[in-house]
């Protein structure tokens, strides 16, 4: 396999041209970076998450909700991984779905409406 610039590096070395490109707007080069980081480190979510949000801003919806998903199902209370699920099924216009994500969110978040 020929290793490319989005490949090369240890994974640290990787994690930050991730964040560079996440923080330059780059989301869709982020992505590429954290796509086989990911797969290398499959176990830890911040490279997942981060994935995740590099999708969601580059409008890659159901690929966000898949890495999303994974997150949630391995730690059921992620909060912010709630959220973003909850965010990226209402941008998909499935607002049934995303409701109990959001409001689980708000919940962990601390988040409680006045009554």
């Amino acid at each position: 396999m020929e290793m490319t610039y989005y490949d090369h590096g240890t994974p640290a070395e990787r994690w930050e041209r991730a964040r560079m490109f996440f923080d330059a707007k780059e989301y869709a080069a982020a992505a590429r970076v954290l796509g086989g980081l990911v797969e290398e480190v499959p176990e830890q979510t911040g490279p997942r998450l981060l994935l995740a949000r590099a999708y969601y801003h580059s409008a890659q919806l159901r690929r966000a909700e898949s890495e999303l998903r994974v997150i949630v199902e391995r730690d059921p209370v992620e909060h912010y991984a709630r959220l973003m699920l909850g965010r990226t099924l209402q941008r998909q216009g499935r607002d049934d779905e995303a409701e109990p994500h959001l409001r689980l969110a708000s919940a962990l978040a601390g988040d409680f409406e006045e009554r």
